[in-house]
């Protein structure tokens, strides 16, 4: 595998057939031209990912949209011009052009417009969509960094376009449109609130998934590191805590802990920064030769929820 900064080699990849990591505003996707079936299933086959579990497709503007989707419902429209491009993802109608393996046989689509510079340089040089899961094995901890692709992808990808750190940090929230509401089907790096303040729609939360989900991130165990993770709801009882077990927690440290076992999302519990550590720090952790991470739920407001919604799925007691 390379790690590098030339988009030209990543197209000539992609128009290839091959599959190369990308930089997003999220986290670092793992790409294929989503029209070839071909190119879509190496994805599959390097993440080990079970062929049930649909993909999203990245497009560059807007504009390109009705050439996959059959319609976009008045009430995402809004939402669409708000936050596109931007950590939003619609479910949508999909036309024929979008082969089945992309949507695990649904009728619907996944579609986002990602606004990091350097996959927009890419996407408006390709006349296709890029099909891009997350770029980490499957259910494991999601990368935001080049270097995390390397580590954990290195003999099955040939190639990582390196944009830097993901400022996000969390994948995209996704969203579509149910019986006149809407519907939100994965929680990400748009809020609940940021999406109610523009829509009079009810806002429901779809069901996590075990079997057959409607689109990504809804399986009910994801996100995990290899080492055990414990979620508690409430502040985690010293006796819960053994000998070598590490903390992961928002807001200041306790004092009646070791101060270099616990490790803090912000310490001045500022949501935004919690979340772009999320993942960082669970990798730093799990490389760690800390035995078990002991995770202190966030408030469950604004992103605090989606970064809840990671460690619930990625611990071992829920």
């Amino acid at each position: 595998m390379q790690v590098g900064k030339d988009i030209q080699q990543a197209q000539q990849l992609l128009d290839q057939g091959e599959v190369v990591g990308i930089p997003t505003e999220t986290v670092y996707g793992l790409a294929a031209n989503a029209l070839n079936p071909n190119a879509v299933s190496k994805i599959f086959e390097a993440k080990d990912r079970p062929s049930f579990n649909p993909l999203i497709i990245h497009l560059a503007s807007i504009d390109q949209i009705g050439d996959y989707v059959e319609e976009i419902p008045p009430l995402l429209v809004p939402l669409l011009h708000h936050f596109c491009p931007g950590p939003l993802t619609f479910l949508l109608k999909k036309k024929a052009n979008i082969p089945d393996i992309v949507t695990a046989g649904s009728p619907l689509v996944a579609i986002r417009i990602p606004r990091h510079p350097t996959v927009q340089a890419l996407l408006k040089q390709i006349n296709y969509p890029l099909a891009a899961p997350s770029a980490n094995p499957f259910g494991y901890i999601s990368p935001v960094s080049a270097q995390h692709v390397f580590d954990q992808l290195q003999h099955k990808v040939p190639y990582v376009l390196d944009g830097g750190m993901c400022q996000v940090g969390i994948e995209s929230t996704i969203v579509g449109e149910e019986n006149g509401s809407l519907v939100v089907y994965r929680l990400g790096g748009i809020t609940i609130e940021q999406l109610q303040a523009l829509t009079e729609s009810e806002v429901k939360l779809a069901n996590k998934s075990k079997k057959s989900p409607q689109t990504s991130g809804m399986l009910k165990h994801h996100y995990s590191p290899k080492k055990e993770l414990l979620f508690f709801e409430g502040a985690i009882d010293p006796n819960e805590i053994k000998d070598n077990d590490c903390l992961l927690l928002f807001g200041k440290k306790n004092r009646e802990i070791a101060i270099e076992r616990q490790f803090s999302l912000s310490t001045n519990e500022d949501l935004k920064e919690a979340t772009s550590k999320l993942f960082p720090l669970l990798h730093q952790l799990d490389g760690s030769t800390y035995t078990r991470i002991l995770a202190q739920a966030l408030p469950e407001i604004g992103l605090g929820r989606a970064i809840n919604d990671r460690l619930k799925r990625a611990s071992s007691n829920f």
